[in-house]
């Protein structure tokens, strides 16, 4: 399914003031979350590059008729920094503990990128807590073509991290973040500056850096928890796979249905990576689609 185009591209807005932050204790650390709307509750999961500021045109939409709760996760944004925890089983809990924290029951869920991977460690062990699931382009360790997706040359930060990764990054956060920027987008201009100087900025915070390498250190045990949580087979949650037209596209489905059994596929036109960037509104739409 190709969904509409639309011209315009969003930058970094601030959340209105219908939506609250607060800070929530949870699984041995402190996640910042923003809250807003009535009715049933989404989660929406941001990845690397970006924090939760990310969701702000889809938080807006769906909190006209749903409870929208944002996390920022494990180690980036605003949320703590600790030590370890950053496989994605782990961070699974992380947002079970923060739904707890804030007597949330059922939720669906949307998710980007470090974000699907903290989604499908969620629902793989707390099926039951949710309704629908939405994935939006990257793919899932251990899960489907991995290993094949893994020999791409474009995804070489996956094994960048360690104390002298840290060292030549250190200082020069924008430098690094504005590569998957522009690699990663249909065209660069896409993801414009002010948004590109409001991330730089919160991963240039004392440890943010060392967190975001934490998240693909964890990649490999993260394989190992995702066969164990597929050995029973594929999940039956409904799942929305949406793939940017310049990123994985129709792939994100192939993907997704290595591991779920009732997957509905979207591309998005004009995007690359960075779907709620570069077209907010055809984005938007798609998900609002599958979750009335």
């Amino acid at each position: 399914m190709l969904l509409a185009a639309c011209a315009c591209l969003a930058a970094v807005q601030p959340y209105p003031s219908s939506f609250r932050t607060q800070t929530v204790a949870a699984n041995g650390t402190q996640f910042f979350v923003r809250v807003g709307g009535h009715g049933p509750a989404v989660v929406m999961l941001h990845g690397y590059g970006e924090s939760g500021d990310m969701w702000q045109p889809l938080a807006v939409a769906m909190a006209q008729d749903h409870t929208v709760i944002v996390p920022d996760l494990r180690g980036m944004g605003l949320s703590a920094h600790p030590p370890g925890g950053y496989d994605k089983k782990n961070q699974g809990r992380d947002i079970a503990g923060v739904l707890d924290a804030l007597h949330v029951g059922k939720v669906d869920v949307v998710a980007h990128d470090i974000g699907n991977m903290v989604a499908f460690a969620f629902v793989a062990e707390q099926p039951q807590r949710v309704g629908r699931l939405v994935l939006m382009d990257a793919p899932i360790p251990g899960v489907g073509p991995w290993e094949e997706i893994l020999k791409n040359p474009l995804l070489w930060h996956f094994r960048f991290y360690g104390p002298d990764m840290e060292r030549l990054v250190k200082g020069r956060e924008r430098i690094y973040l504005d590569r998957f920027w522009n690699e990663f987008s249909a065209d660069p201009k896409h993801f414009d500056e002010a948004s590109r100087a409001h991330y730089a900025k919160l991963y240039a915070l004392p440890n943010a850096m060392h967190d975001g390498f934490e998240q693909f250190h964890a990649f490999d045990q993260d394989a190992l928890d995702n066969h164990a949580f597929l050995a029973a087979g594929p999940l039956s949650t409904p799942v929305l796979a949406i793939g940017g037209e310049k990123s994985f596209g129709a792939e994100m489905a192939v993907v997704t249905r290595a591991a779920f059994s009732n997957v509905q596929g979207a591309v998005i036109p004009d995007s690359g990576h960075w779907l709620m960037e570069e077209n907010p509104d055809a984005t938007v739409a798609a998900i609002r689609k599958f979750i009335p």
